[in-house]
């Protein structure tokens, strides 16, 4: 059963993705969980993942992955994964989260890594 918090945040989620649809360009897209943060650069049809990143990879990983500084970690990863197949500029979902927390704390760190959004 779901709860009345995640109808809403679904909602949000919803419409903020069809104003991101309507720009018709790769889009970051960030899924928050108590344990894990996870990052995902999608097409502009939301079909095909181009690339991700998420706390729960080897190389991220470490006792508290629920942190700022492991989504700070988790946006740098993306960004330079992005780079790498030459995505350059993405818009940025936060799928209904409000903007501050891990949330920001990865999209500024992808930013800083030199992903435009």
């Amino acid at each position: 059963m779901m709860t009345n918090k995640s109808i809403q945040r679904q909602r949000r989620a919803r419409r903020g993705r069809s104003k991101v649809r309507s720009l018709e360009i790769n889009r970051l897209t960030v899924y928050r969980s108590n344990k894990h943060i996870y990052a995902q650069i999608m097409d502009s049809k939301g079909s095909e993942v181009l690339a991700s990143a998420s706390t729960n990879e080897t190389e991220v990983k470490q006792q508290n992955n629920g942190n700022i500084e492991a989504a700070s970690k988790v946006g740098k990863l993306i960004a330079e994964r992005a780079k790498t197949k030459g995505i350059e500029s993405v818009a940025f979902d936060r799928s209904g989260y409000k903007y501050h927390g891990r949330v920001k704390a990865l999209a500024e760190a992808a930013r800083e890594e030199g992903l435009n959004f």
